[in-house]
């Protein structure tokens, strides 16, 4: 249902809250309706729901909360009944009996299966290794499986069925998996850790490693989990938190958020974007760009995403200081063998807060994604907005779609990539915001934004 705005707000906030919407209202935008569909209270339903949603072929929204009643997350389905929106809660991740995170904690965006299951990651817990220090959780997170039930079911509480596929150690096979997950046409899974592997950084203190990219084999029902690369810090970064995409000859591509040959990002390096192609038995990397900290800016979170015309775009988050710390959006052409980058967006005049999540592409090109913080040198932004980025005269006119100016029933900071449906709607997730009491900012929100 429609959200509303009750009870009381502090002067300050109200001051600045009308003036942020009066700015937003001079500003180019489309005509889009927002609807908050649900608001999260710290519940069954979860709270801090940071990452991006997917949809079934009915319509059905799924997505996951990073915290719950036992601060582990959920998976939940968002879906139309009785001439609104219900959420169902498909797995609340709990506590197992020996005080660890039995099937992991912290989940990361969905992706369906081609067996109609969600698969996903939970970045700690899960019982083996310990890659968690700040969050002092045992485990080093696990790929989990939810298959919907065998038969039709008339209720709207469905029981869905979990499987964890693989639980990571820490060492060699990675640790800590984060961004969604792809699979091949064969059925395989792949994915990215953020700690792990061969290379020789530490990230944490006690857990090695500069994080890799993985795979799951599938064969005979069971899962057989293989360390692709490696990441070693200097020249092919580390923390590669993203995950990878595919493309159609079996290649791999992502982003580090630290790391290569650049000094700059405050030392840590300002990442890169890499390739890992499949070369006879074993698969290798290529660098195909290194990110400077200058205009390029720096420090990719998310990952990265194919337009139709097969190039790669993604965006960095900025690097936190003047005159570069405004975030980009890039794109890498394939051009003879090789990649040409370009940022084809950047706003340095006003704070532009670049994306957490993968941008999303539709049939005509036009890019659509959330910024959590974004606005100018004096804060007038800071609570976040989805936009837009449409191809015009070989350049890129970007047009805020809907600007969240502070109002908390409408939500607050969104981090997750948004989804569109075939009549144009956008689907998201606010971190913060809401009508839920967490920690006195709101528990997050799931919104819908009509195109007119």
């Amino acid at each position: 249902m429609s959200t509303t705005i009750s009870g009381r707000i502090p002067f300050v906030r109200l001051f600045v809250a009308t003036l942020c919407l009066l700015m937003f209202l001079l500003q180019p935008a489309e005509s889009q309706t927002i609807t908050v569909l649900h608001n999260f209270t710290g519940g069954p339903d979860g709270a801090f729901p940071e990452t991006g949603l997917v949809m079934d072929r009915a319509g059905n929204i799924y997505g996951v909360a990073e915290q719950s009643n036992d601060g582990a997350g959920t998976v939940f389905k968002v879906a139309r009944h009785g001439g609104g929106w219900t959420l169902t809660t498909l797995r609340d991740f709990t506590p197992g009996s020996d005080g660890n995170y039995d099937d992991g904690a912290f989940p990361k965006k969905l992706v369906f299966g081609p067996d109609g299951a969600l698969y996903g990651a939970a970045t700690f817990g899960g019982g083996i290794g310990h890659c968690g220090d700040q969050h002092s959780l045992a485990g080093c997170g696990v790929i989990f499986k939810l298959t919907p039930p065998a038969q039709f079911c008339a209720t709207v509480q469905c029981p869905w069925t979990e499987t964890v596929l693989y639980r990571f150690s820490g060492g060699d096979d990675g640790g800590s998996p984060s961004g969604p997950l792809v699979f091949d046409a064969a059925g395989n899974l792949y994915g990215t850790t953020i700690v792990g592997g061969t290379g020789a950084c530490a990230i944490y203190p006690g857990v090695n490693g500069c994080g890799v990219v993985f795979k799951l084999s599938h064969s005979n029902g069971d899962w057989t989990e293989s360390a692709l690369y490696s990441f070693a810090d200097s020249p092919d970064g580390y923390w590669p938190s993203g995950g990878v995409v595919l493309d159609s000859s079996g290649n791999l591509y992502g982003v580090t958020r630290y790391g290569g040959l650049a000094n700059g990002c405050y030392g840590t390096g300002c990442g890169i974007v890499f390739e890992i192609s499949p070369v006879g038995s074993g698969w290798t990397e290529k660098i195909l760009y290194t990110f400077q900290g200058t205009n390029d800016s720096g420090n990719p979170v998310g990952g990265l995403a194919f337009d139709p015309s097969g190039r790669l775009i993604g965006t960095t988050t900025g690097i936190g200081y003047y005159p570069y710390d405004s975030a980009t959006v890039f794109m890498l052409a394939p051009s003879g063998g090789n990649w040409t980058f370009a940022v084809i967006y950047s706003d340095p005049g006003n704070y532009f807060g670049g994306s957490y999540d993968n941008l999303i592409a539709d049939a005509s090109g036009n890019l659509y994604a959330t910024a959590p913080l974004d606005g100018n040198q004096s804060g007038y932004y800071d609570y976040g907005k989805v936009y837009k980025l449409t191809p015009s005269n070989g350049g890129w006119t970007e047009t805020d779609l809907y600007v969240f100016t502070g109002i908390q029933q409408y939500g607050l900071t969104p981090e997750g990539s948004v989804s569109r449906d075939t009549d144009g709607n956008l689907y998201g997730t606010t971190t913060y915001g809401g009508t839920g009491t967490c920690n006195g900012e709101g528990c997050g929100t799931l919104f819908e934004l009509a195109s007119h």
